[in-house]
């Protein structure tokens, strides 16, 4: 069966984690594309001031205050955006917290609220959006990461949590067949964005935590969600040295090993201190869609190239490969300056 899709300007789309970083990029573009959103995060406050800045410069979009780990909020977030605009074509699971230390100096309690967050908040997401979606059909889209696919040394509980959530997905698509075929279930994976993401972070290592590089824009994880919520696409990932890292992981997982953890100098600065509080327990510094720290690259093309079916795989790895290769053999991986 062929999934169709409709275009941008005719769907209602429930983000969550819309109220910083990709989850703001996102909704923000898919409202000037035409379509119905309905926002959801923790800081209601916040949800309500980019709402009424949609809405304000003529797009369409409302908002529901809910934390992702309440899997009764959810369904309410589903039931409420049926009843404000009369259906659900796209819902985006994006909200994900981020904790930066070694897997044994990571406190339990926090190590299991980020499950709840990345892991849970999916799956919570998942089960309120399948009942709305399948009647008519539509897009379900989970934002996973790079790290879904390879390990991440500082940051193992949060590759922990997207490892789990891809495989949540794969599962997912696989029974969704039978049952909702009319479902298109994409998983997109972002290399390291430039967001607040490391802001907001709980950080048990020393320094100020910092995104995990080469950094892209969130622009280009923005148009790849919408880009699956028009187009019926298995899964994406947004940059392209981030999918050569990748594959260098897996094909050479013994000097993969050796070399990663010499790059966790790249993932914190210790000339600044960890902004505190972090976003693991609740909504903090809501409202901006980068760091301001460090610039994201406007482009990528290899996901430019990964949208097209016709792409050739010579063509999508050959874009990233050279820079992946840079980035894994510079220096120690120490910053300059």
């Amino acid at each position: 069966m062929t999934i169709k899709l409709k275009p941008l300007n005719e769907q209602v789309i429930v983000i969550t984690g819309a109220s910083s970083g990709i989850g703001l990029v996102t909704a923000r573009t898919a409202a000037a594309k035409g379509a119905k959103v309905m926002l959801v995060a923790r800081s209601e406050d916040e949800l309500g001031t980019i709402a009424q800045e949609i809405n304000n410069a003529g797009g369409s979009a409302d908002f529901i205050a809910a934390d992702v780990s309440d899997a009764e909020a959810l369904t309410r977030v589903a039931a409420e955006t049926v009843k404000r605009f009369g259906r659900v074509d796209t819902w985006v699971n994006n909200a994900g917290v981020a904790i930066y230390g070694k897997l044994l100096d990571t406190p339990e309690e926090e190590h299991q609220q980020l499950f709840q967050t990345n892991y849970f908040g999916a799956v919570h997401g998942c089960r309120a959006a399948v009942p709305v979606l399948k009647e008519a059909g539509g897009a379900l889209i989970t934002v996973g990461s790079i790290a879904s696919d390879i390990a991440s040394p500082i940051m193992g509980v949060y590759s922990a949590s997207k490892h789990a959530v891809r495989a949540y997905v794969q599962v997912l698509r696989i029974e969704l067949k039978d049952m909702a075929p009319n479902i298109s279930v994409s998983l997109v994976k972002p290399a390291g964005i430039d967001t607040p993401i490391g802001q907001h972070a709980a950080n048990f290592a020393e320094g100020e935590a910092q995104i995990p590089p080469p950094v892209y824009d969130p622009q280009l994880v923005a148009d790849a969600i919408l880009d699956c919520a028009a187009h019926p696409r298995r899964d994406i990932t947004v940059g392209g040295v981030g999918r050569a890292q990748v594959l260098f992981a897996e094909h050479f997982p013994a000097l993969f090993e050796w070399l990663a953890p010499r790059k966790t100098e790249n993932l914190t600065d210790k000339t600044k201190e960890q902004p505190k509080p972090s976003n693991l327990f609740k909504g903090v510094r809501a409202g901006e869609e980068r760091s301001g720290e460090q610039h994201g690259r406007p482009f990528s093309v290899y996901t430019s190239a990964a949208k097209h079916r016709k792409a050739t795989a010579a063509v999508l790895l050959g874009s990233g490969l050279l820079a992946a290769t840079a980035v894994l053999f510079a220096n120690g991986g120490k910053k300059k300056g």
